[in-house]
């Protein structure tokens, strides 16, 4: 069965069914598209506990690559529950994914495509109608500590508490980015912590659930850290005063004191595509065309070496918030959630940052635990920060703010692998204004039609680290031409038009012809 019959339905618009014709020519459909157009029933699910606590712990621009780095939170998540393989954040930067997270939908429904101007960052984002006001309704308590949205804080948003939470511990910036004193609104008071971002964070985590859990009600709680994303104060190491006045002086995270220099020396893992030489495969319009000069990566090493520093934090201070839980006896009734809003590429692909169509910065880690979760199992299934809105909701009976993108994923954690199609796309960064790039991600392939209207589609069963673009290759034609048909379908999509069916994955590609 190939890549056009895994999507036929019913009802299917003439432009996909027109690609998946294209393809039947090729000779890659093998069974009747009748047999083909078959989705896998959503498996039958028992919840365990009715009511569930509800954790999420969101970190930012942490990297899948990076997860070694957390082992604490990987004895105490991942092998307490799942984790999955293909996390993917569809808008890959700060505000459009956790605004996906606060509602279920995609950036180009929910509206905060980009960190800041008329389309993006916490003024762009309409937050009367999210999973905490929801949540609320259905009987929870809720708190937020840490990182909300981009611009959050500044001028006249300084005092403001956004509907539906009972404790509201949030960073206002620009002081979010202070790793030593950041200003959070505690429930409309604005005040200065004294101490580590991450560990502030949790402290504030913590006051928050304790003072909620009084009431008696199950309570959810979102925890943003901000490592290991860059901030300040710089340090006397850093490439900003090493490098000063030049385009290698990069920005860097904070480590916490106890944890500055345990990485010096530290090499970024080497991949096949870490700043690669050879960029004539790449669409005009991609970061991935540009090179760094001996100075830049030196800058981008020092870069890395403090991600991981920050790491060390995260980990202790992630460890301490469930330890506590689980003394209490909490844990074993509360669903967590880890996960980042982003990935992150330190140099593969000459990118260094997020937001692009590779898979560094579109996947994602994604940890689950709690009631209803399998134990030590890697889920193969996609899961998006979608979803994950939309999968904290059903398990607390609560209706949905919005119409949802995503789906449920808790019936899919002891099913067979999956494939689905995800939709992905970002946005000029200054203003959201007009798409950089469109794509689709499905099982192995990723199409991505740049704003140039060049195009790359990569095949990652064969070529992992995304080095062979696919796109003018004519023995992949037709395959090329069922994803563009793919990503035109579900470009806008919304709620039912979006892609919710799943297909077994062994029987939905055939790849032995590509």
């Amino acid at each position: 069965m190939s890549l056009g019959n895994l999507f036929t339905r019913r009802k299917r618009a003439a432009v996909a069914t027109a690609a998946m014709s294209a393809l039947a020519v090729t000779g890659l459909v093998h069974e009747p598209a009748a047999v083909a157009a078959a989705a896998t029933r959503t498996p039958g699910l028992e919840r365990p506990v009715e009511k569930p606590n509800l954790l999420m712990v969101t970190v930012d621009d942490l990297s899948s690559l990076d997860m070694d780095h957390l082992p604490q939170v990987r004895k105490l998540v991942e092998r307490a529950g799942v984790s999955f393989a293909e996390g993917i954040a569809p808008t890959p930067i700060c505000v459009p994914a956790r605004a996906s997270l606060l509602t279920g939908q995609y950036a180009h429904n929910h509206g905060a495509r980009t960190i800041e101007g008329p389309y993006g960052g916490y003024q762009a984002f309409d937050d009367s109608s999210t999973v905490a006001t929801s949540l609320k309704d259905a009987g929870y308590s809720t708190i937020l500590a840490g990182k909300y949205l981009n611009g959050y804080g500044e001028g006249a948003t300084r005092g403001e508490v956004p509907p539906g939470w009972d404790q509201w511990r949030a960073t206002v910036d620009p002081s979010t980015y202070n790793f030593r004193s950041p200003k959070f609104n505690v429930n409309g008071e604005i005040i200065k912590s004294k101490g580590y971002s991450s560990t502030v964070i949790t402290e504030q985590a913590k006051a928050g659930i304790a003072a909620e859990r009084r009431s008696g009600k199950p309570w959810f709680a979102w925890v943003n850290y901000v490592a290991p994303h860059h901030g300040g104060p710089s340090g006397p190491d850093d490439p900003k005063k090493i490098y000063p006045g030049t385009d290698a002086a990069v920005s860097v995270t904070v480590p916490d004191a106890q944890d500055r220099g345990h990485h010096d020396g530290v090499q970024i893992p080497a991949r096949p595509n870490l700043f690669p030489e050879d960029t004539s495969g790449y669409a005009k319009g991609s970061p991935a065309r540009g090179q760094f000069d001996p100075r830049q990566k030196n800058a981008l090493r020092i870069a890395y070496q403090r991600r991981l520093e920050a790491n060390r934090s995260l980990d202790r201070n992630i460890a301490s918030l469930l330890v506590g839980l689980k003394k209490r006896g909490e844990l074993k009734r509360t669903l967590v959630v880890f996960t980042s809003d982003n990935g992150f590429s330190n140099g593969y692909h000459n990118l260094n940052g997020k937001l692009w169509h590779y898979d560094e910065s579109l996947r994602i880690p994604v940890l689950m635990s709690g009631p209803g979760v399998p134990r030590g199992r890697t889920v193969r299934t996609p899961v998006t920060n979608p979803d994950l809105a939309v999968t904290l909701l059903a398990a607390a009976g609560a209706r949905p703010p919005r119409t949802p993108d995503g789906i449920d994923i808790m019936p899919w954690l002891r099913a067979p692998e999956q494939v689905r199609a995800i939709p992905v796309g970002g946005w000029r960064v200054v203003d959201g204004s007009r798409r950089l790039w469109s794509g689709i991600r499905v099982g192995s392939w990723t199409y991505a039609r740049l704003h140039t209207g060049q195009v790359e589609v990569y095949d990652r069963s064969s070529d992992p680290y995304e080095q062979h673009n696919l796109a003018a290759d004519p023995a992949s034609a037709e395959t090329v031409k069922a994803l563009a048909a793919l990503a035109d379908r579900y470009e806008t999509c919304a709620g039912s038009t979006c892609p919710k069916d799943l297909y077994a994955a062994g029987r939905a590609l055939d790849l032995e012809g590509l």
